[in-house]
């Protein structure tokens, strides 16, 4: 049994040693539960961060921070937040910018007041969509950098089959035709992109077929789709994608994998996303704590997972502290069994240079 625990341990260190602390000097190692916290967005109730929080920001073990319309009461007091935040992050060994990040899809989908106002189906129906997406990009950036976020989780590149089924039902997908989904789609990202914004494309391999109440927030979803029309439809938008996140959807495509949901598919996410339609980017998770995932365990269980998917980020959305300290401890305890960890971590790294 001790020899058994040596080898353990010292295959994580291993994987430790791979990977210096992203933007410090010299060769200062990060130790596991570092290395596991650049892979875990963390987030909180309420208008005030818990030092709960703080403290693990502080020690370098949180990749970034999610806001909801909960955590926001107005642009003032959530910039206030964000400070308070990077402060924190200013005392960590970790130099690189957190990853800020909420949902400023448009129309009925937004988490701070202001731009975008149009949806994305308003913006497909109005008269010049192409210059109504890059208005709606660019509005968007605007808004997250006057209150100092830098990630987007939008747009959404989802193609709805159905007038008022699950996507269309709040007017979040541009259009039914995928040539427009992607042309508008790419519109918006360029210029929210060029505010120093980072865009999160969603929910790869698409929603769009889901049919109205079929919500993998609350209950699994399985879409047939047949591969033909999967990867000529609901893929199509994200071919040469420049946006710098993709997130996954957590329904099941048996054309793809039957077994699991997209975010929880090695096949899905390295076989589909990464060498067939060629995306380098950083793979976030949909919400942790969604109900499609009621039968894969608690959020340890589902984080580690989602990592041996080879998803690099993973959304602890619950609005609660202890559930991303869960996922991050889960993925130290399980470092030298995760595949390409410090590659991930790296992707993450690049991402965060690259921001404000």
């Amino acid at each position: 049994m001790k020899r058994i625990v040596q080898v353990v341990a010292a295959i994580a260190v291993a994987v430790v040693t791979v990977g210096a602390v992203p933007g410090a000097a010299g060769a200062r190692e990060l130790t596991p539960r570092q290395l596991a916290g650049q892979r875990v967005i963390y987030s909180y109730a309420g208008l005030t961060p818990p030092e709960q929080l703080l403290q693990r920001i502080r020690a370098g073990e949180a990749g970034g921070v999610i806001f909801f319309g909960e955590n926001i009461s107005s642009s003032s007091q959530i910039a206030g937040v964000v400070k308070q935040l990077r402060d924190a992050a200013a005392q960590s060994p970790v130099r690189e910018p957190l990853l800020l990040m909420t949902d400023q899809e448009g129309g009925q989908v937004r988490r701070l007041p202001g731009e975008p106002t149009l949806s994305e189906k308003q913006v497909g129906q109005s008269a010049n969509p192409e210059a109504a997406a890059k208005a709606a990009g660019t509005g968007a950036g605007k808004n997250l950098t006057g209150v100092g976020m830098n990630v987007n989780l939008s747009p959404v590149l989802d193609v709805y089959r159905q007038a008022g089924n699950f996507i269309d039902e709040y007017g979040r997908s541009y259009s039914s035709d995928a040539t427009t989904v992607g042309t508008l789609g790419r519109d918006f990202v360029a210029a929210e992109q060029a505010t120093g914004v980072a865009s999160t494309a969603k929910h790869f391999p698409g929603l769009g077929a889901a049919p109205a109440g079929s919500n993998t927030d609350v209950a699994p979803v399985t879409l047939n789709v047949p591969l033909p029309e999967l990867r000529t439809k609901d893929e199509a938008p994200y071919a040469g994608t420049a946006a710098k996140l993709v997130m996954l959807s957590w329904a099941v495509y048996p054309a793809l994998d039957a077994s699991h949901p997209a975010g929880l598919s090695p096949t899905v996410v390295q076989e589909e996303l990464r060498r067939r339609d060629g995306f380098g980017g950083v793979t976030i998770t949909d919400a942790l704590e969604a109900g499609a995932l009621q039968d894969y365990g608690d959020t340890g269980n589902r984080a580690v997972l989602a990592a041996k998917a080879g998803v690099d980020l993973i959304l602890a959305s619950g609005r609660d502290v202890n559930q991303g300290d869960a996922a991050a401890d889960a993925l130290a305890k399980n470092l030298g069994a995760i595949p390409d960890f410090t590659a991930s971590v790296d992707r993450i790294s690049t991402l965060r240079k690259g921001l404000a």
